[in-house]
């Protein structure tokens, strides 16, 4: 006779499950120097795994200014409306970041948690609760343990350290394999100011702003409102142009701040300045650089592919188009099997719902075309169009014939790696 099954309360993980480190990872983590008014801590809390870095503060000199953007989603998180309310006064002197729980649909419990943090890492630093920021990663729908985060505060204020960037970025992973960074030197008016950035994500990649978590500080003199207008056009053509599984987070927050220390230049009042101009270049090209880490570590990722659209009636027509291409799991997969299949090409131009021509679509896998003039090109070769999509880096063009619009995203393949990830999250 069968013996009845005990019932037992299931145990916290110990750990968080490890997977390899993405093949497409960078050969090595970037160095990132101090930077004037940063000071950053780790520790592991326990918020939901046992031995695992999971809070990060980031404290920040007097006078320190902030810009930022967030999710667009509907159900978003705690931390994030908190951001929202109080990013206009443009004045931050903390940031506080846990992985593990996303404080998100947690109801009255996920604010009361938020506030509980605020107020005791103001009266820790001394400053406002409104001058405190945070950010949460992690599972949906649970708790979060606020008490276990408002006990660490004290210590991590005194060991907060200058060059703890590594630790930084290790302590906001959830899914990714390997921490995301970059770093850059820009002048302004002839003087040299430093920008440095972390980021997290994996999955749940289609950010409709930014990515999952990223922070940028930097030690140049520039007021919340040039900071927010920067920040927002550089989103555009990078976390804006990246997607791993067409699902926008709860929790996309993306937060620069300036801290003000570091050499002095002349002021700076407006966007538009052209003294600016080395210094919104640099910070384009970090955010598309933390980005792009981001898509080659989406979630059982091989390969990272980039798509360029081209003769599309609009930009934005051409960035539709673009994406509905990134996001179709028949291209995703096609490519992750090196098939050069270009009829899912066709396929997702065709349901993107913008301005297209079957007979003057041209499409091209790495350089080779593969159909035009609504068919098969004549020059086809399916041995050079297989070893185009076969490699690390793809690179899919279609050019609609239409108009003079043109945009570029990236994504990456979607392997059985996706499904182990994602159907043992929560476990």
């Amino acid at each position: 006779m069968a013996k009845s099954a005990k019932k037992t309360k299931k145990a916290a993980p110990k750990a968080k499950a490890v997977h390899p480190v993405s093949p497409l990872a960078p050969k090595s983590h970037p160095k990132l120097p101090p930077l004037a008014g940063v000071r950053l801590a780790t520790v592991a809390a326990g918020i939901r795994y046992q031995q695992r870095t999971d809070v990060m503060l980031a404290l920040l000199a007097p006078g320190t200014q902030v810009a930022g953007v967030f999710t667009t989603s509907k159900t978003s998180s705690a931390p994030v409306q908190w951001c929202q309310k109080h990013l206009k006064p443009g004045s931050a002197r903390c940031l506080v970041v846990n992985s593990g729980n996303a404080n998100a649909f947690t109801g009255k419990a996920g604010f009361d948690g938020v506030n509980e943090v605020a107020q005791s890492a103001s009266a820790i630093v001394g400053c406002r609760p409104s001058e405190v920021f945070m950010a949460s990663t992690g599972v949906i729908g649970e708790p979060l343990p606020a008490s276990k985060i408002t006990a660490v505060l004290q210590g991590l204020v005194e060991q907060g350290a200058a060059g703890n960037w590594k630790a930084a970025a290790d302590a906001i992973m959830t899914t990714d394999t390997y921490p995301k960074a970059a770093t850059a030197t820009a002048l302004i008016d002839g003087v040299k100011v430093t920008i440095n950035g972390i980021a997290k994500g994996s999955g749940m990649i289609a950010p409709d702003m930014a990515t999952m978590l990223s922070f940028v500080f930097t030690d140049a003199n520039l007021p919340a409102s040039v900071l927010q207008e920067c920040l927002s056009a550089g989103v555009g053509p990078s976390f804006n142009a990246i997607t791993v599984d067409s699902d926008t987070s709860t929790s996309d927050t993306l937060l620069l701040f300036a801290t003000g220390k570091g050499a002095k230049h002349s002021p700076v009042a407006k966007a538009s300045d052209k003294r600016l101009t080395d210094f919104r270049r640099k910070l384009d090209a970090l955010l598309l650089d933390l980005a792009l880490q981001v898509v080659r570590d989406g979630e059982g990722a091989q390969k990272l592919i980039r798509i360029d659209v081209a003769g599309a009636e609009n930009d934005a027509a051409a960035k539709r188009i673009a994406l509905t291409i990134a996001n179709s799991p028949l291209v995703k997969t096609a490519v992750a099997g090196n098939d050069a299949n270009w009829g899912r090409i066709v396929m997702a131009v065709g349901k993107a719902g913008e301005k297209a021509d079957r007979d003057l679509l041209k499409i091209s896998f790495g350089g080779h075309v593969v159909a035009e003039k609504g068919m098969r090109a004549v020059k086809y070769n399916e041995a050079i169009a297989t070893k185009a999509v076969s490699g690390r880096d793809v690179e899919i063009a279609v050019e609609l014939g239409i108009g003079k619009g043109a945009a570029r995203v990236w994504t990456c393949d979607l392997t059985h790696g996706y499904i182990d990830i994602n159907g043992s999250y929560r476990s």
